[in-house]
């Protein structure tokens, strides 16, 4: 059997993501942990196609930071009057600026994206590459996609951060990594798979400067309709138990 572990940084990657065993969620649209407020773990398959996001369609943003959305600009009769063109940045190089144009100076350093029209769960995935680097893994057993994995900053994912404010006996120093979803497909599922992954990810997250790392499984749950795993498992693979609560424990490792 042949396990390979790969990053999802780009639409090959992220066309390796399974679906839930639980058709009515999919990871491949789930925002839960990105929005503290509306983020959903249901199933929206508008989301999984490349194409600009229609769902939560965003207003153009007035420059006046006080006007009402779909005002026009109003003149402003107090406002210093102008030839035309774009008020001057003084911080931009002018035309003349001998640096403006200079072939030996250091351009800025290319940074990793997705495309523009990729898909919404990707460009979510890809909002770290840049500085963090890979938010999500797949583990494939004999290029079969078996276990996906998502993690990342404690920053990364706000719902993370109002849960963590539930509980004030978490440490606040060193600031944690998250795992915030791991599932096995139904045919993979007692082949140990899910640890294997979980362990790259935590060697991962080591070498990535993180001290620790803590994942919010919900106890009881039956393994189709939580993707936070159980307790049990987190213990299996090294984390201890850091709130023992009998419906949303939280589980932590140190990572060296």
């Amino acid at each position: 059997m042949a396990i390979r572990i790969v990053d999802v940084t780009d639409l090959d990657g992220f066309s390796l993501v399974p679906p839930c065993a639980d058709p009515g969620f999919d990871h491949r649209s789930c925002d839960y942990w990105e929005d503290p407020v509306r983020g959903s773990k249901a199933a929206r398959l508008s989301w999984f196609a490349s194409g600009p996001a229609t769902e939560t369609p965003t207003l153009a943003r007035s420059s006046n930071p006080f006007a009402r959305p779909g005002d026009e600009p109003v003149e402003n009769p107090f406002a210093p009057r102008r030839s035309g063109g774009p008020t001057p940045n003084p911080f931009a190089l002018g035309a003349d600026d001998p640096l403006g144009d200079n072939p030996f100076a250091p351009g800025p350093p290319a940074r990793p994206r997705v495309a523009a029209d990729a898909p919404r769960k990707l460009a979510l995935l890809a909002r770290g590459l840049g500085v963090f680097g890979s938010y999500a893994k797949v583990l494939l057993s004999d290029d079969e996609p078996a276990v996906y994995a998502q993690f990342g900053p404690l920053s990364a994912y706000p719902r993370a951060l109002r849960l963590r404010e539930l509980y004030p006996q978490l440490p606040d120093a060193p600031l944690p990594a998250v795992i915030t979803c791991v599932a096995t497909t139904r045919a993979a599922r007692g082949a140990g798979h899910a640890r294997h992954l979980i362990t790259a990810v935590c060697d991962d997250l080591a070498e990535r400067g993180f001290a620790a790392v803590e994942a919010y499984p919900e106890a009881g749950a039956a393994p189709d309709t939580t993707s936070g795993a159980s307790p049990r498992f987190w213990l299996d693979v090294g984390f201890t138990l850091a709130v023992d609560d009998e419906h949303f424990p939280v589980v932590r490792r140190e990572l060296s």
